[in-house]
């Protein structure tokens, strides 16, 4: 086997890490504004976690901190709800994220309300939303998500391996009743501009590449796939809400590393989700993300005195 298996020890660890889901617009505001960009606010996220034979559980919470400055960035509240697990060559996700409250950067330079000492509008009723379900199929029955994330498992051999991702997403931006992109910046003759929410249904089957490896101890490993997905899109404006069919580009990105031995790990894992929608010459472009660093100690399972004895 191109792995070794710990599911024989008890595995405890924890980890420290944050997750955000910046968003930017993109249209021919005026010759000197083409863009918009949006920034949250974040929180640190602690995780304990335990690990044996085919359980697993983690239980994570966001401590009371706000990283950014709150002046500059206001306070962002976020849930963030995540399920995965493996079948044979399958490895299935299904993730929810909710992020409340928002900075609109450098709005001074339409806003005289602003200045470079105070340059953000905050918004503390935006409101993103994305719903994700995540199912891998990988070639290589030898890819493990858990032993390539370096908990039950490390690699004493190479792997690399294609595969298909199947997904389904529910995600959009909403800011109450308020348009999102600043009325002052908003386009008469495009009534988007002054929509109050952006959101969309895709679906699609993107194809990947998947490679793992383990030299003197340091396991690294990573996962990049590229397609399109069929898109059903929609912008809300005082109630009236227009839809559209369309394709849309995706792209999957994993990268995990670290040091791993048999009695302890130490691994950076991250995952990247790039979300968009175009309506003609207005781009609405969001990325979620997440960023942790996990580091455990794989105990040896006592054996009662019977067996001992015996």
């Amino acid at each position: 086997m191109p792995y070794r298996s710990f599911s024989e020890k008890i595995v405890l660890f924890s980890d420290i890490g944050y997750s955000s889901a910046p968003f930017s617009i993109l249209y021919p505001f005026s010759q000197e504004i083409n863009k918009i960009k949006y920034r949250n606010n974040f929180r640190p996220v602690l995780g304990l976690g335990a690990a044996y034979k085919w359980f697993s559980a983690r239980l994570a919470v966001s401590l009371p901190l706000q990283v950014k400055p709150t002046e500059l960035y206001g306070r962002t509240e976020q849930v963030n709800l995540n399920v995965d697990f493996s079948i044979k060559k399958w490895f299935i996700d299904l993730d929810l994220r909710n992020y409340r409250g928002y900075a609109v950067m450098n709005a001074f330079l339409w806003s005289d309300s602003l200045n470079a000492d105070k340059p953000n509008d905050i918004k503390r009723r935006m409101n993103a939303t994305s719903l994700s379900v995540n199912a891998w199929y990988f070639n290589s029955a030898h890819f493990k998500m858990n032993n390539v994330r370096g908990i039950k498992g490390h690699y004493v051999q190479p792997v690399h391996t294609w595969y298909i991702k199947n997904t389904l997403n529910i995600f959009g931006v909403d800011n109450a009743l308020d348009p999102i992109i600043p009325e002052v910046l908003g386009d008469s003759l495009s009534s988007r501009t002054f929509a109050n929410v952006y959101s969309a249904v895709d679906l699609g089957v993107i194809p990947g590449y998947a490679y793992v490896n383990r030299i003197k101890n340091w396991q690294f490993s990573g996962s990049l796939g590229f397609g399109p997905v069929v898109q059903g899109k929609f912008y809300g404006v005082n109630g009236n809400v227009r839809g559209f069919l369309g394709l849309a580009p995706r792209y999957d990105l994993r990268l995990v590393g670290g040091y791993n031995r048999e009695n302890y790990f130490v691994m950076l894992i991250t995952d990247f989700d790039n979300k968009s929608i175009r309506f003609n010459d207005l781009k609405y472009r969001q990325s979620y993300y997440n960023i942790r660093i996990s580091a455990g100690v794989r105990l040896n399972r006592k054996k009662s005195k019977d067996k001992v004895e015996r």
